[in-house]
């Protein structure tokens, strides 16, 4: 059995990683941090997990940490993560840094975004974890740095496209919504019931969501170009899930059939992403409590463009669960270990 910690076990990701791991017949949670709730059982912060985790919360130190694990999940604020890893790194544990800290690989870009990091030297280490593109780097890594969920819902939509050189970069315009666990458990006013419920919003708007240089980054790669996108995030008045919508302008003409055959054999062999037949879309409800992302593709056929709709559960394939499918390939585990369950409906 593989010892596993959870370090910032009281917020959504955290509780997730806990909830998921809990059904996981490789490993076994042996240290939950939490200074706010140090002392209680995280069963009682999170009665969902009653009879499932039988574990107390504790405000550990690093040393204490690296007695109790062999791997670890670091589901803490960006800043938070880059003062822990590379401490367990050099004791020789495997890390899933849940954070901003290790997705950018260029320390400049990542301080004109957040703020100074304080590890650089780990950030061509790290390898960005998101399976379906990066499974060989995974497999064996001791630092994965787990995708935003925003970027993870894009990046798996364009990639087809990208690779394949079918679509004209500069037009690309992404139109992202999530619900408010994105957001995080921290009471804030712009979060509250009576703020979000029956409405509906854009925030971050004109080119200042922190998911950006990722998203931009990661379709750099897939195209071969440094791309610049317009993205625009929207909060739902849902608990969970992410629906993006991505347009683009065609290169060249491509009839439907021929993108439904792309998008097919491309994601044919990935257990977690499903693509829908054609004249079906994606929706939140759909994938709510899973691993899975679900992709539907259809061509403008009036404006020469093409709209690429994704769906994600953005604290599982978007956080937690995607965490723990790296960890499954860090470790040698079968990939979808702990993952395969169903999403929950309604």
């Amino acid at each position: 059995m593989l010892n596993v910690g959870i370090v910032g076990a009281s917020g959504y990701t955290g509780v997730e990683l806990a909830r998921i791991l809990a059904g996981h017949p490789e490993v076994r949670i042996t240290a939950a941090t939490s200074r706010k709730y140090a002392g209680q059982p995280l069963s009682q912060v999170f009665p969902n997990l009653r009879k499932r985790v039988d574990l107390v919360c504790e405000n550990l130190s690093v040393e204490q940490l690296i007695e109790r694990a062999d791997f670890f999940f670091t589901a803490v604020p960006h800043k938070t993560a880059m003062d822990i890893v590379p401490q367990l790194l050099a004791a020789g544990k495997k890390v899933v840094d849940l954070s901003a800290d290790y997705r950018i690989r260029s320390a400049a870009t990542y301080e004109a975004w957040y703020q100074e990091h304080s590890s650089p030297q780990l950030l061509t280490e790290a390898v960005y974890g998101l399976p379906e593109l990066n499974r060989e780097q995974v497999t064996g890594c001791r630092l994965t740095a787990n995708p935003g969920c925003y970027p993870t819902s894009v990046i798996l939509a364009l990639a087809p496209l990208l690779r394949n050189r079918l679509i004209a970069p500069e037009t690309l315009v992404i139109d992202s919504k999530s619900g408010t666990s994105g957001a995080g458990r921290a009471a804030a006013v712009g979060t509250l019931y009576c703020e979000v419920a029956d409405g509906f919003r854009a925030y971050k708007v004109g080119g200042s969501h922190r998911h950006i240089p990722e998203i931009e980054q990661e379709l750099s790669l897939l195209a071969g170009e440094e791309l610049t996108v317009s993205f625009t995030p929207h909060l739902l008045p849902i608990s969970r899930g992410i629906l993006s919508t991505i347009y683009a302008s065609l290169k060249t003409t491509v009839e439907q059939a021929e993108l439904q055959e792309l998008y097919a054999d491309t994601y044919r062999d990935e257990p977690f992403v499903r693509v829908l037949p054609q004249g079906s879309f994606p929706a939140t409800q759909h994938v709510r409590g899973s691993n899975c992302c679900d992709l539907g593709v259809q061509i403008d056929q009036r404006t020469g463009r093409v709209i690429v709709l994704s769906a994600i559960d953005n604290i599982v394939k978007g956080a937690s669960g995607q965490a723990i499918q790296n960890m499954n390939l860090m470790q040698g585990f079968p990939e979808t270990t702990g993952l395969m369950h169903a999403p929950f409906f309604p």
